[in-house]
């Protein structure tokens, strides 16, 4: 079964309460379907951002994209998602990651650990929060039972198999953490890289009762007659890729609208992506997209 597209749109920059509320509304007329937040220092608190998101607008849902794990306790991050699902009127969609920035933990004073220790600790706090929310006793309890759809993104094997046993949505992104960097620089997958971390997932949820919807994250938008041109400035952050291997990398959005729109419906035929998150800088750019793109 082919998923009808959705579109989101990563809002990642500080704001006043009416610049916020104005490209919220913005994002709406666009046309998006999700306003999500990051979950990074530096960055806008994800709880109030999505409350006043969702108080702005009426249609979209809201979401966090993605909630780094290893900054909250599953037991005070169940009140609130449970207090955020009933302030938005049941729109929230509760997206959770490992993290993959240690200077940020350095920085709040937390642990890191090792990948499989950020693994381990995702997977308690999911099963925690389906604990708490399953227990009439726990309060307070979402609208959404019996609970907030649960956005889960990551690439990695351990990621894949706990994406594929609890997330109604597996996020995918066109980019892996560098090993060792503590500033969470990432390196580039090409398509036949994310082909095969999709059939890896595919593989771990073949059991599944209900396929999940799969995201992926578009992280540049050009609308342009010249593709080139738009792409050389990224070069040389990828200087073991010729130009065509940089302008056939999944997540990046370059080319006319018509082109960009093949592009979307292209990634849906081979990957399965239907739900596609765009990052703020480019949010209004992409938006004539999402009208070509509207009801397929």
């Amino acid at each position: 079964m082919v998923r009808p597209f959705r579109f989101g749109v990563n809002m990642l920059t500080p704001s006043t309460g009416d610049a916020w509320r104005k490209k919220c509304r913005k994002a709406e007329e666009l046309g998006y379907d999700v306003i999500l937040v990051a979950d990074h220092l530096g960055m806008p608190a994800p709880f109030p951002s999505v409350i006043a998101a969702a108080e702005a607008t009426e249609r979209p849902r809201v979401g966090t994209f993605v909630l780094n794990a290893g900054f909250w306790n599953p037991a005070l991050l169940a009140r609130e998602v449970a207090t955020t699902d009933a302030l938005t009127g049941g729109r929230f969609e509760l997206g959770l990651g490992t993290g993959y920035v240690q200077a940020e933990h350095d920085k709040a004073g937390l642990p890191w650990g090792t990948p499989g220790e950020r693994v381990d600790h995702l997977r308690h706090t999911v099963e925690e929060l389906d604990r708490l929310f399953a227990s009439a006793e726990h309060q307070p309890q979402p609208v959404q039972r019996p609970r907030p759809p649960v956005v889960i993104g990551g690439n990695g094997d351990r990621m894949l198999k706990l994406t594929a046993q609890h997330a109604d949505i597996a996020a995918f992104s066109g980019a892996r953490a560098v090993p060792g960097d503590t500033a969470g620089k990432m390196t580039h997958l090409t398509a036949d890289e994310l082909e095969e971390r999709v059939a890896a997932y595919r593989r771990f949820a073949a059991d599944r009762a209900e396929p999940a919807e799969l995201n992926f994250l578009g992280q540049l938008v050009a609308v342009t007659d010249d593709p080139r041109a738009a792409v050389g400035p990224l070069l040389e952050h990828v200087p073991h890729l010729t130009e065509d291997e940089a302008l056939a990398l999944p997540h990046l959005l370059v080319g006319s609208v018509r082109d960009i729109a093949d592009q979307v419906r292209a990634q849906r035929e081979r990957f399965g992506f239907s739900y596609l998150t765009i990052l703020e800088p480019y949010f209004e750019a992409f938006g004539p997209v999402i009208e070509e793109l509207r009801g397929e």
